[in-house]
């Protein structure tokens, strides 16, 4: 009996796993819509998750923002009147890829002027390093007085 509990234990894990899950959210009647609604969410952002699309999160945000999509493609708006009204409500931040305007060029421009100022401060950092390594040669007065240090020492 010993040598079937750990299979009955994973088949009990296994059944209740199964009894949780979800089922599958339906798709659009028109699979148009629904194709139209997976490449707009694929170009926003969940304003919950961040690092997710909208396309591909599970967020309570995201289920709303895709159902309002859903509603403004089945009203005839194009894709950039779609995105237009999100940026509207949400700015510039609901974009994986903003506009390049005013308010966003920083947002563009930022890595890399992060990137150059870590090699300057690399560079700088390492020409320092070395610099303190370099070796001086002793003069004849210190090498007189290493000399007599040394045989002081000596037993």
């Amino acid at each position: 009996m010993k040598k079937y509990l750990p299979a009955l234990a994973l088949a009990g894990a296994l059944l209740a796993f199964n009894a949780a899950a979800k089922e599958a959210e339906p798709l659009a009647d028109d699979p148009v819509v629904e194709q139209r609604l997976v490449n707009i969410a694929g170009e926003l952002r969940c304003l919950v998750c961040q690092n997710e699309s909208l396309a591909g999160s599970q967020a309570d945000l995201a289920k709303d923002l895709r159902r309002e999509v859903r509603g403004l493609i089945k009203e005839g708006k194009t894709d950039e009147e779609v995105k237009d009204f999100l940026v509207s409500r949400y700015g510039d931040f609901v974009l994986y890829r903003p506009q390049v305007k005013p308010e966003t060029y920083l947002l563009w421009a930022g890595p890399f002027i992060l990137l150059i100022v870590g090699i300057v401060v690399l560079i700088r950092y390492l020409r320092r390093r070395s610099a303190m390594l370099t070796e001086t040669p002793l003069t004849e007065e210190e090498r007189r007085r290493a000399a007599a240090l040394l045989e002081e020492n000596r037993p």
